[in-house]
C-alpha cells in the first residue's frame, strides 16, 4: 500500500506539491485565526436577567418579579433549565439553553418572552438582561489608586471616563465598577418645618422632579436669523436643589426646599468594598470579553486603550493591573512550543 501510495506521488509531482502548499497556506491561516486563550469556554449558552426594585424585601420580590419571569420563560424553545435567585431589592434569572444554541437567538427570545409579561411586572422595577458573555469572560482587571483624591471622586472618574472609553474597544461586551462610593444628593426633611408651613413630603417630590428637566420652546426670527428658545432646569449643585421652590405663600412668599430641609452630599448605600494589597480602599473596573471573541486579542486592546487614557490623566491617579489572563496565555503558548519542538 504505501510503495502505491509513493509511486502515484512520484508520478503526480505537481499535484503533490500544490497539496502541501495548500495545506501550509491553511496552517499558516489557522495559526493567525485561531481565538487564543488559556481556559476553555465549556459553559453553555445563557442569558442572564437582572431586575432591581428599590426598597422591597426578597419575598415581596420573590413574588412579583423572580416568580413571574421564570414561569413565562419554562415554556421558551431550546430552553434547558431556568434559575431564579431573589434578595433584597433585587433579582437574578438564569436562562440556560441547550447546547449548540446561538447566543443572540436566545437573547432575543428571551426578550420576546419577557414582553408578553411586561404589564404583569411592577413598573418601578428596572428589569435588564446581562452582557453577552460567558461566565469565563473576565478576562482583565483594574485598579484606580490616588493619594490625593477621595473614593467618590475616583469613582465617579470610572464610571463617567474610563468606563465609557473601554466600552468603546472591539470585543468587550461589559466594564463592571467595583468599590468606592457613589456621589448621591440627600435631602433631610425637618418635620417641625413641614407641619408650620403645611407643606408635605410629596410636594417636596414632585418640586424636585419637576425642577429638574429642561423645555423646549419656539423660534423667534429676528435680523435673518433664528434664534432657539430653550428653557433650562437640570439641577447641577446642592445650590440648586437648596433653591427649588415647593409652593407659595398667600403674600407671593416661596417656599424653598433649604426653608424645609437640609441637602447635602453623600454616599449612595453600597453592598461591599475593594481593597488593593493592603493599601486601602481603591476603585476598579472589571473587562468582560464578548462571547465568541479572541481573547488575547481583546485584552491587547483594552491595555492598549488604557495606556492611551493614562495621557489625558492627572499625575496622581495611577492605574493598575491586577489580573491579566494574556500572561496566563503566553505561558500556555511557550509551553505549547516547547511540547511541539
Amino acid at each position: 500500500m504505501v510503495e502505491k501510495i509513493i509511486e502515484w506521488s512520484v508520478k503526480n509531482k505537481i499535484v503533490v506539491v500544490s497539496a502541501v502548499l495548500l495545506l501550509l497556506g491553511a496552517s499558516l491561516w489557522a495559526l493567525k485565526k485561531t481565538p487564543l486563550d488559556a481556559i476553555p469556554d465549556l459553559s453553555p449558552p445563557q442569558v442572564i436577567i437582572y431586575s432591581k426594585w428599590t426598597g422591597q424585601s426578597p419575598s415581596v420580590i420573590e413574588d412579583q418579579l423572580t416568580y413571574p419571569i421564570v414561569s413565562i420563560l419554562l415554556s421558551a424553545p431550546e430552553i434547558q433549565t431556568v434559575r431564579g435567585v431573589s434578595s433584597f431589592e433585587t433579582s437574578a434569572v438564569y436562562v440556560i439553553f441547550k447546547e449548540g444554541t446561538d447566543i443572540y437567538w436566545a437573547r432575543s427570545r428571551v426578550l420576546e418572552y419577557l414582553s408578553q409579561i411586561k404589564d404583569r411586572l411592577p413598573k418601578s422595577a428596572q428589569i435588564t438582561i446581562g452582557p453577552d458573555a460567558t461566565g469565563v469572560g473576565w478576562v482583565y482587571q483594574y485598579a484606580i489608586f490616588s493619594e490625593k483624591r477621595n473614593l467618590w471622586q475616583l469613582r465617579s472618574l470610572q464610571d463617567w471616563y474610563l468606563r465609557y472609553a473601554l466600552l468603546g474597544v472591539d470585543g468587550v461586551a461589559e466594564v463592571a465598577s467595583i468599590g468606592g462610593f457613589v456621589k448621591g444628593y440627600q435631602i433631610t426633611v425637618k418635620p417641625e418645618k413641614l407641619r408650620e408651613l403645611n407643606v408635605s413630603l410629596k410636594e417636596i417630590l414632585d418640586a424636585v422632579r419637576k425642577s429638574n428637566n429642561d423645555t423646549g420652546g419656539r423660534i423667534i426670527e429676528k435680523n435673518g436669523f433664528e434664534f432657539i428658545i430653550q428653557g433650562l432646569g437640570y439641577l447641577k449643585n446642592l445650590e440648586d436643589i437648596k433653591n427649588t421652590a415647593v409652593k407659595t405663600l398667600e403674600d407671593g412668599t416661596p417656599i424653598r426646599i433649604k426653608d424645609l430641609a437640609s441637602v447635602e452630599l453623600v454616599p449612595m448605600g453600597r453592598r461591599g468594598v475593594a481593597d488593593l494589597n493592603g493599601l486601602g480602599e481603591v476603585v476598579g473596573g472589571i473587562v468582560v470579553m464578548r462571547f465568541g471573541e479572541n481573547a488575547y486579542q481583546v485584552i491587547q486592546k483594552v491595555k492598549e486603550k488604557i495606556s492611551q487614557l493614562k495621557e489625558n490623566l492627572p499625575e496622581d491617579i495611577k492605574i493598575i493591573t491586577t489580573y491579566d489572563r494574556s500572561q496566563l496565555i503566553e505561558k500556555a503558548i511557550d509551553t505549547l512550543k516547547r511540547a511541539l519542538i
